[in-house]
């Protein structure tokens, strides 16, 4: 091999390795970037909490999902405590595979990720999502999230253990709420394995711009939730007003390399909620083709 033959294949080594290193999510390991950015969908198991999980990841296969967000007991949804507890990493991974199904993410809301960090690294990786922490005032914003970002280093070293991520939801009267506090968050994180999930609901409640938002977040954008801040069935895409195309061409320009995730609070009964899960996923392709 002459000079100029090693050179060039240890520059394209370089590249290789730097490209291998910007992967977001383990769930997005080879994404589409730019013009050739695809739509990706999951959804959330809690929308059919009633339903043992895995006739839960059945409902979502067969709607056409991609991937699923695996939900602990927030508004008595039992299916993370029961993967945890009755089916473990290889039998959930079973159930998956089943349905070709990605593990996508765990909510940990109730219960917090360090009790499932185990079981999300051992099913094959993904994001745990939980909250921040409690209001601040403008002028105390800036020292608040270096704080909460310093108490969550435990947890992101956990995370790169067990082979995944851990994604902060903003949410109302919470640290991580308002447009000036995603800016704190991004600028003052510097951990590979820690991000944000994005709720627009709660950017929506305070008049908030969720584009803006996406953009502040850019490469630090785990999670997405395509949720609308109206009542019932009106919080999913297609159903209440909201336009989702600018949203969406706002996860193309950042290159958002997770998955769009269809969600809603509410109880309603598996058949109808399948129903409005394939309208939304219906919308949610439509506005995606170029």
């Amino acid at each position: 091999m002459n000079r100029r033959d090693f050179l060039l294949r240890s520059a394209v080594t370089l590249a290789g390795a730097r490209l291998a290193t910007t992967s977001t999510t383990a769930a997005a390991a080879a994404p589409d970037t730019g013009t050739r950015w695809r739509l990706r969908l999951s959804t959330s198991s809690n929308h059919f909490k009633d339903l043992p999980l895995e006739e839960a990841c059945a409902r979502i296969a067969a709607l056409g999902f991609e991937a699923v967000d695996i939900w602990s007991a927030y508004d008595n949804c039992q299916h993370l405590d029961d993967a945890l507890n009755r089916l473990g990493p290889d039998r959930l991974r079973e159930v998956l595979m089943k349905h070709k199904l990605e593990l996508y993410a765990f909510s940990t809301y109730v219960g917090g990720y360090a009790k499932y960090a185990e079981l999300l690294g051992q099913a094959g990786g993904g994001v745990a999502i939980q909250g921040s922490a409690g209001p601040c005032k403008p002028e105390e914003l800036t020292a608040r999230m270096k704080a909460f970002l310093e108490s969550q280093k435990p947890l992101a070293e956990l995370a790169e253990k067990h082979h995944s991520y851990l994604a902060i939801e903003n949410h109302g009267q919470a640290l991580l709420d308002s447009l000036d506090s995603f800016k704190a968050f991004t600028d003052l994180n510097t951990s590979p394995r820690l991000g944000i999930a994005l709720a627009p609901y709660h950017v929506q409640a305070i008049g908030a711009s969720v584009e803006e938002a996406i953009r502040i977040a850019g490469r630090q954008l785990l999670f997405f939730y395509a949720w609308q801040q109206q009542d019932g069935l009106g919080q999913l895409p297609g159903h209440g007003p909201t336009d989702f195309a600018p949203w969406l061409k706002a996860l193309r320009q950042i290159e958002y390399r997770g998955f769009v995730n269809p969600f809603m609070h509410g109880h309603v009964e598996p058949d109808a909620m399948s129903a409005a899960l394939a309208k939304s996923r219906d919308y949610l392709k439509k506005l995606a083709v170029p």
